[in-house]
């Protein structure tokens, strides 16, 4: 191999490491992104079922919970 398609294997090999180091850093992305939304979801559930709750104390407090 001479010294120019040495070169160019070299940078063939640079582009494919590139290439793969951006493709974990996508992955890793979309699951902290996924792993967020999950987050959000369960904490407006868990919110949703305290207000729930404080409803229906209050309606039990006035006797409106039928």
């Amino acid at each position: 191999m001479d010294k120019s398609q040495n070169a160019s294997y070299q940078a063939g090999q640079a582009k494919g490491q590139a290439q793969e180091k951006a493709g974990n850093l996508t992955d890793k992305a979309s699951n902290a992104a996924q792993s967020a939304k999950e987050s959000c979801q369960e904490t407006g559930q868990q919110m949703k079922d305290k207000a729930q709750g404080a409803c229906d104390a209050i309606k039990d407090k006035v006797g409106t919970n039928q």
